[in-house]
């Protein structure tokens, strides 16, 4: 059985194929990715590194040649670029006559009124109609999104936020990426649809949770989405970023990512990193 991950050099990617190397040898993985070269490091580790560009369907056909069971990472963007390219990698994995897909969605896609849901839709559907096995990962939010807030806290700055009471469902890239592993190459996960959540917390929830970890008091500023686009503006975020963080405050707020699961609990089996914990790791790699 052949198994290959796409987006293999990125954050959550890399986290992925580190998980699989513990339960599979190297010469069942082949990754795909846009530059081989930032991918030396898992070829001298004994992974296949195959050259595949979600832009450019002939090299998908290469890439995803003989896998059986393929892991498609979303790819960064805007909405209509990630539309385009997933829709060109789960149109290639059928000509490959791929196996079984796994697919990194977003939380209650099909329901999501977040502004970032319209790919993870359109994939997700992509998926269904090819007729393959699938199982799609409905990933909440990665606690790592918070490290410039949580470095501005550690500076002494206020949490600024505009998502009100809004809950999330924080959990560690670690979590998601051994979900991941343990999917691809387990038994059972055809047509699965995974809600993967850490347990529900608005804003001054996990901030408190953070200021007992810092050992002080983080004073949280609830603004509107007006003045929140301006104190982004002010610290230096390109101005094409600006209502798309503003646009997750929003959609936050509106309550996109409350979704209460324990979907991580049944893939994983054991509870998602604490979010203490979580918390005390980012800390101590920023600081």
């Amino acid at each position: 059985m052949k198994l290959l991950v796409t987006g293999a050099t990125g954050k959550l990617g890399s986290k992925v194929v580190e998980s699989l190397l513990k339960s599979v040898p190297a010469s069942q993985l082949a990754v795909s990715v846009r530059n081989p070269e930032k991918a030396e490091g898992l070829s001298a580790q004994g992974v296949e590194v195959r050259h595949g560009d979600f832009d450019h369907p002939k090299t998908l056909d290469t890439a995803f040649a003989g896998i059986d069971r393929l892991l498609i990472i979303s790819a960064d963007g805007d909405n209509e670029t990630r539309i385009r390219q997933h829709t060109n990698a789960v149109e290639a994995a059928k000509r490959a006559g791929v196996k079984f897909i796994a697919y990194t969605s977003l939380a209650n896609a099909t329901e999501s009124k977040n502004l970032m849901a319209p790919p993870h839709v359109a994939t997700e559907a992509a998926i269904v109609n090819t007729g393959i096995p699938y199982s799609f990962l409905r990933n909440n939010w990665y606690l790592e999104n918070e490290i410039e807030s949580i470095k501005g806290a550690l500076a002494g700055a206020p949490w600024v936020t505009s998502a009100g009471e809004g809950k999330v469902g924080w959990a560690l890239q670690q979590d998601y990426a051994e979900a991941a592993a343990t999917v691809l190459v387990g038994e059972g996960h055809e047509k699965t649809v995974y809600e993967l959540s850490g347990p529900l917390l608005t804003q001054e929830e996990l901030v408190k949770v953070l200021g007992v970890v810092l050992g002080k008091e983080i004073p949280v500023q609830q603004v509107n989405d007006e003045t929140y686009a301006e104190i982004m503006k002010g610290l230096g975020l390109p101005d094409f970023v600006i209502p798309i963080v503003v646009g997750i405050q929003e959609s936050i707020r509106n309550g996109s990512l409350e979704v209460e699961s324990n979907d991580f609990e049944k893939v994983l089996g054991r509870p998602v990193t604490p979010v203490n914990e979580a918390l005390t790791q980012i800390v101590n790699a920023i600081s």
